[in-house]
């Protein structure tokens, strides 16, 4: 699993070459040299892409949720015990009820490994980006370890629609931006059915996931096609793992995460 963790490590961070600016209403980020997504209509990453119209989320949701009965509790405020830093040490940092991204020190991930699951997970924006548009508060959620949910500064924010916050990063945008502004806590949840393959090593099904952002239903059932990549197609080139770790990505950006915790799903019994 480490392995690959580092391989969409690698490949997220990769560099600009074909990225078109338009400034005509701002700096919108995109590209033109990326491969056509399935559907025939937008590259990966396209800049022309529709953003996803805004939604005004509750209050709250799910903020402070305590965890069921039977969830795991990954990270509650108290200690990383249920994590490891993917280049060595974890060097983010921990204050009150939140940890928090030290840029430049890696991405993390949990001990434990999953296959489907619930999961939940809190996160704050940092009150000021740095840097250009695409480095606006990025982060991300990365579900075992291999598919991104994106975590991105998206309120008034000009990224292609792929980018955005709550995007299956390069391939699916949210269906509405339901962001909330830099500073205030956020939340998602998230319903993860891992990819299939049957005993004769044949590709079954892709992972799917149901993703509401804020309370706001962002993706329903969504087909993921493939782990996560930059300026790639993503794809099932070979059996991946049954199960894999959470993984919270470093950008370098100070965004917060809190109250995180994992409902491990078991496969309903075929009548």
């Amino acid at each position: 699993m480490r392995k690959i963790l580092c391989l969409v490590i690698v490949i997220a961070t990769a560099g600009l070459a074909g990225m078109v600016f338009h400034s005509s209403a701002g700096t919108h980020l995109g590209y033109t040299d990326t491969p056509m997504l399935p559907s025939g209509q937008w590259h990966v990453h396209d800049s022309n892409r529709p953003k996803p119209p805004a939604v005004t989320p509750g209050a709250t949701f799910s903020h402070g949720a305590p965890a069921p009965s039977d969830a795991i509790v990954l990270f509650d405020g108290t200690d990383f015990s249920h994590w490891e830093g993917d280049q060595g040490a974890l060097q983010w940092t921990m204050h009150e009820d939140y940890m928090e991204v030290k840029p430049h020190t890696g991405y993390i991930h949990t001990k434990e490994k999953f296959g489907d699951f619930q999961l939940h997970v809190e996160f704050a924006e940092p009150v000021k980006g740095v840097g250009n548009s695409e480095d606006e508060g990025n982060s991300g959620v990365f579900l075992q370890g291999i598919y991104e949910v994106q975590v991105y500064d998206s309120d008034n924010n000009t990224v292609y629609a792929d980018g955005l916050c709550g995007a299956i990063y390069g391939q699916s945008p949210p269906m509405v931006n339901a962001c909330k502004k830099p500073g205030q806590w956020q939340t998602f949840d998230i319903i993860f059915e891992a990819a299939r393959w049957n005993q004769n090593h044949e590709f079954v099904r892709p992972a799917i996931a149901t993703v509401f952002h804020n309370g706001v239903l962002i993706h329903y059932k969504q087909p993921l096609l493939g782990p996560t990549g930059h300026r790639i197609l993503a794809t099932y080139d070979k059996e991946l793992p049954a199960t894999g770790p959470i993984a919270l990505q470093d950008h370098g950006d100070d965004v917060r995460f809190r109250n995180i915790w994992i409902r491990p799903i078991q496969e309903e019994e075929k009548p």
